[in-house]
């Protein structure tokens, strides 16, 4: 009997995280998905899907997995989100000048786009084997421990600490059917902020551990470079 199909599905394929994760899991036998802003041709030099999607609208997420299922037959057992936006408040005196219109869609673009991929994923999860190991995987930063005094972060705070907190509980009550869910956050050795300098290829390697299900990592996913998870207070 053919092992079965498996396949991840990329949201938010940028040139860093993006396209690292989408090599590393390839190379692992992996099909893969690809979903950006800008969307491509299907196939390529690469061989991957590519979707087109707007983060900041929920109502497109669905699609991309109506496509995965359509292009391999098959559901993606690893879903990764990496998309990510805020918006500079125009008074830099007042972190609550920021429009509600913008809030709104940073909230969509790092919170509820997210949550409604997880809630496809999970369906999709249900048809796929059991002995197939099924991860969704958030890209997260320090925000949702750490309240930073700068106006410019305040959406993008807002939504990975509200995605933490709903990524939290579902691996904690998913964990019987085997499904994990990690919020993922890069440091440095001395589990500081690792900021604009996050490494695409450790996240790579550090995606493709956590899609085996390593023990001992918990959802809340903090890693160093080339050392793999390291639990911070």
């Amino acid at each position: 009997m053919a092992p079965p199909t498996l396949v991840a599905l990329i949201l938010g394929a940028g040139p860093n995280i993006g396209s690292s994760v989408a090599s590393k899991f390839a190379s692992a036998g992996y099909k893969i998905a690809i979903a950006s802003r800008s969307g491509g041709q299907t196939g390529g030099n690469n061989g991957y899907l590519s979707l087109k999607a707007d983060f900041s609208k929920p109502d497109s997420i669905p699609a991309l997995f109506d496509a995965v299922k359509s292009e391999f037959n098959t559901a993606p057992s690893v879903v990764v989100y990496n998309a990510a936006g805020l918006t500079p408040p125009p008074d830099n005196d007042s972190v609550l000048s920021i429009p509600v219109d913008n809030f709104v869609a940073d909230l969509n673009l790092n919170t509820v786009s997210p949550y409604v991929a997880a809630q496809h994923a999970v369906k999709g999860w249900e048809t796929l084997p059991s002995d197939v190991k099924k991860s969704f995987i958030y890209t997260g930063n320090i925000l949702n421990t750490l309240i930073l005094p700068v106006p410019m972060m305040l959406t993008l705070g807002v939504g990975k600490s509200a995605s933490a907190h709903w990524i939290g509980l579902a691996d904690a009550t998913y964990a019987a059917k085997g499904f994990r869910f990690f919020y993922v956050d890069e440091r440095i050795a001395d589990g500081k902020q690792k900021g604009i300098a996050i490494d695409g290829p450790a996240h790579a390697d550090f995606f493709a551990q956590l899609a085996e299900h390593q023990e001992g990592v918990p959802w809340h996913a903090t890693f160093v470079k080339d050392k793999g998870y390291v639990k911070f207070e």
